[in-house]
């Protein structure tokens, strides 16, 4: 393990973290708040902190999967440890704990917070937490490399480490070629949804904020009662539009817009699933909403849509308090958070691809069992998927509703409900947000313990590295010996 070279590659990462804290800072300095200093000074330690390395750690063209993996993790952990610097420093709700826990929320667009009152923060620091969904929603280093395209070789295994197995497996290009895409759609949508949100009436800061929490799936809003704020059916309808598509792998979107042609959603059967279970799960919450709480059909038709789909995407905006909905309709919230979106999105959670693979699994399971000798093999749009693929699946299925049975019980240890642990454990595992109860959608997490917080910063970072990443990085003995790539 050559520890030079992932300090030269990590630090990395922070030119593009100072370059927002800078514009944080520029906000505050125009309204002359009390965050100035602390963005301003964050800012100036990340560049001073880049500065060395650079000129005096050599240029290395071949890392190690080992190394590559290393700065994956260790670019996340930092930017999380510099994020929450500002928070710390402004002080007033920001304790370390919650300053850690509001930071990791951010970059791994979780956007659970323990802010009571979001409007009382001064608008340069409601931007930077805002900004930490943007660069986290697109990947720090995936990001880093989009910018700074000299890295040659070593850009592969970065981007082997950062991207899921599944996005990988679908890019079918090389690093670069592929974070353009990733980059550009990403840009792209952005900008789309801020002169949208514009125009349906939204001021600039809440156009922009708002559009950096929906494209990153994240959900951070720089409003006490979220989108519901604005009372709008006409942004509430933008931003609906704009999570489903950040629910999308960026390669479908990115061939469809190039090939000025959908069809191309239709063809892929995970797009197709994903879909499906949106609009099924939003009528089912209609129709169980209507029945229940006394909500027209077109009232509980707009709850439904936004909220599910906001869980749906892991974005978690609310647009009404779901804490507060009947259980079935709190069931689904909770399935839905558990799966989220697709693979080669923002979204997090299990992922679409893989409840596909795993009832395609299970089908073949089954008709083996009524045909014992015949060769059964998993089909998906057509191709041939390899049993190791398949069970990789299943496998990070398990593992990961282990993980959440697993923080369910420490955060309950701490003397958190059981309901509110079980759905805090799968939103932060999910980089969902919202759970149930007193963290629920108009809710927020400074009602519990310190030790769950740290619980639950520790589950965001698991679910937005896809788990294996970060149990090899804590694995002492997976860094003994180090292979070149």
């Amino acid at each position: 393990m050559r520890f030079y070279v992932v300090l030269r590659y990590t630090v990395l990462t922070f030119p593009i973290l100072a370059l927002f804290l800078i514009l944080s800072g520029g906000i505050s300095w125009w309204e002359q708040t009390a965050d100035t200093g602390p963005l301003f000074f964050t800012a100036s330690l990340a560049l001073l902190l880049t500065v060395f390395p650079m000129l005096f750690v050599p240029k290395v063209m071949n890392i190690s999967n080992k190394e590559g993996l290393m700065i994956v993790v260790l670019s996340w952990l930092s930017a999380c440890v510099f994020g929450a610097i500002p928070y710390i420093m402004y002080g007033g709700p920001f304790t370390l704990t919650n300053a850690f826990f509001e930071s990791v929320s951010g970059f791994t667009t979780t956007g659970s917070t323990i802010l009571s009152d979001i409007e009382a923060l001064p608008h340069g620091l409601l931007f930077w937490r805002s900004a930490t969904h943007w660069i986290g929603g697109v990947g720090i280093v995936i990001f880093t490399l989009s910018l700074l395209p000299f890295l040659g070789y070593s850009e592969v295994i970065l981007f082997r480490s950062e991207i899921s197995h599944l996005a990988r497996q679908d890019f079918q290009m090389r690093a670069r070629k592929a974070t353009q895409i990733l980059v550009s759609v990403y840009f792209g949508l952005t900008l789309f949804e801020i002169v949208f949100l514009m125009i349906a009436g939204m001021g600039v800061f809440d156009a922009v904020t708002h559009s950096f929490g929906t494209i990153a799936t994240g959900g951070f809003s720089p409003r006490n009662m979220s989108v519901g704020t604005f009372h709008s059916i006409w942004i509430e309808a933008i931003i609906i539009v704009f999570m489903i598509l950040s629910g999308i792998h960026f390669a479908v979107m990115y061939a469809s817009i190039t090939g000025r042609s959908f069809k191309i959603w239709m063809r892929s059967s995970v797009v197709r699933l994903y879909l499906f279970m949106i609009l099924f799960g939003t009528i089912l919450t209609t129709l169980n909403l209507t029945q229940h709480t006394g909500l027209s059909l077109g009232s509980a038709f707009r709850q439904a849509s936004f909220n599910l789909i906001s869980v749906a995407t892991s974005t978690g905006f609310a647009s009404a308090d779901t804490s507060v909905w009947p259980a079935f309709s709190k069931l689904l919230l909770l399935y839905f958070a558990l799966q989220c979106a697709s693979a080669g999105s923002t979204s997090g959670g299990i992922k679409v691809d893989r409840v596909l693979l795993m009832l395609k699994a299970i089908t073949r399971r089954m008709r083996q069992i009524m045909r014992p000798r015949a060769l059964i093999s998993i089909k998906v749009d057509g191709n041939v998927v390899d049993d190791h693929f398949a069970n990789n699946a299943v496998l990070y299925i398990v593992v990961y509703i282990l993980i959440v049975l697993g923080g369910t019980a420490m955060l309950s240890f701490s003397g958190v409900n059981l309901e509110e642990a079980f759905s805090g454990s799968v939103a932060a595992m999910g980089n969902v947000g919202p759970g149930l109860g007193r963290i629920g959608s108009l809710g927020n997490y400074s009602v519990l313990p310190e030790l769950s917080k740290w619980v639950l910063a520790g589950l965001m970072m698991l679910g937005r590295l896809e788990i294996f990443a970060l149990l090899v990085f804590l694995t002492p003995h997976q860094w003994r010996q180090s292979k070149a790539y």
